[in-house]
């Protein structure tokens, strides 16, 4: 899919412009229909009711981002919200507290699953008590959920490694993998590995699977860093949790490099989070694919409203995709609609920080015209931090 430069920090040197830039990912936000609960899962006065959010971790900005949203968007969509509950990147304890929110008399669920596969259990539960969920972020393997939000993961790794294509073109590159027990870690550890394949058959790959842990990241580059000196391009998954770690290890071997610096290692990375814009400033690395944590959190709101309401999607559009949109068990007939898709790859240098403590000065959302041509109201956006 097609990309879109978010922003170009303004700096003296022209050939440090033309190697720094920030991408917005073409990736689409894909909303898929995948089932609802039974008959009775509609709350009691028309969709009232206390609705649970579950986050999978809050160590990362990203998911701090979505996290202060939450309760912002809940007030726009006028749904009743309890506190967010943190699972701490344990899967079983994410299962838990879904049964904790079941007990607690909660009328509907967003969750954001840590494993594709285990959240069934949770699922199961909920379905069994008439209780609607919405999948954010990560789509589950199995079990019902009444909505799945979330980007095409498999666009994020394919215009990061566009990116150190165009900008390496031959030697070794790592990609720092997520959880392959999640579908969005799978998605880009594939769809990098099958674009570098296809499209630039110089790159040699490595991989190191990180399980989105900051600590096992640093530890496994360190050891592929001394195996393999001459590496030329790393795409971190999730900056998020892979920023600090990565530039600290490679500060480390004396091989954090500034762009334009000889040996400079080309670096992208996943979230578009403020950590990654201070960095790109800085030079120290090239580029982040952004991720929207205030569309995940304004329609996981929204589609939890319309389920616990018994409304069904009349925005999603039918399709026979091949590529699983999150409901393997009826990937023919799964449902969704892409809210935004920009049709060109374009530049914005004049629109950029001059100074390393300036935050940038375009618009920070992914492709904000687009959610205005959708009839989205114009305000004021904070980050839109992934992973």
């Amino acid at each position: 899919m097609p990309g879109r430069t978010l922003w170009t920090p303004r700096k003296r040197n022209r050939s440090r412009i033309m190697g720094t830039a920030a991408l917005a990912v073409g990736a689409s936000l894909v909303l898929a229909a995948c089932g609802s609960t039974k008959d009775g899962a509609t709350a009691s006065g028309g969709g009232t009711g206390k609705v649970g959010v579950i986050l999978p971790l809050l160590t990362s900005p990203f998911w701090q981002s979505y996290n202060d949203y939450i309760p912002r968007m809940a007030e726009m969509e006028d749904v009743d919200v309890l506190k967010t509950v943190n699972s701490n990147s344990d899967p079983s304890q994410q299962i838990t507290d879904v049964n904790n929110q079941l007990n607690q008399g909660v009328k509907g669920l967003v969750v954001a699953p840590l494993d594709s596969a285990a959240i069934e259990a949770g699922l199961d539960q909920a379905e069994r008590k008439g209780v609607p969920v919405v999948a954010v972020d990560v789509a589950p393997d199995q079990g019902k959920v009444a909505m799945v939000v979330r980007a095409d993961n498999v666009a994020y790794g394919e215009k990061a490694c566009e990116y150190l294509g165009q900008h390496v073109g031959s030697g070794k590159v790592v990609q720092i993998m997520g959880d392959l027990a999640s579908v969005n870690g799978r998605d880009r550890s594939e769809a990098f590995r099958s674009c570098a394949k296809e499209k630039y058959p110089e790159l040699k790959v490595l991989e190191i699977p990180a399980k989105w842990e900051s600590d096992t990241a640093a530890s496994k580059l360190d050891t592929l860093l001394n195996a393999n000196p001459d590496i030329k391009g790393i795409y971190m998954q999730a900056g998020g949790v892979y920023l600090a770690p990565t530039l600290q290890t490679l500060k480390s071997k004396n091989l954090l490099k500034t762009t334009g610096q000889e040996g400079h290692i080309v670096i992208v990375s996943n979230d578009g989070i403020p950590q990654e814009y201070d960095a790109i400033r800085k030079g120290q690395i090239d580029a982040t694919v952004s991720q929207p944590a205030d569309a995940y959190a304004k329609y996981g709101m929204y589609y939890i409203k319309a389920a616990m309401e018994g409304r069904r999607s009349s925005r999603a559009r039918r399709t026979t995709t091949p590529r699983s949109s999150g409901c393997p068990a009826a990937s023919s007939r799964i449902s969704y609609r892409r809210l935004w898709s920009p049709r060109r790859t374009w530049t914005t240098p004049s629109c950029g920080a001059t100074r390393s403590d300036e935050q940038p000065t375009c618009p920070r959302g992914r492709n904000r015209q687009a959610l205005r041509a959708h009839g989205r109201p114009r305000r004021r956006q904070a980050h839109r931090g992934a992973r």
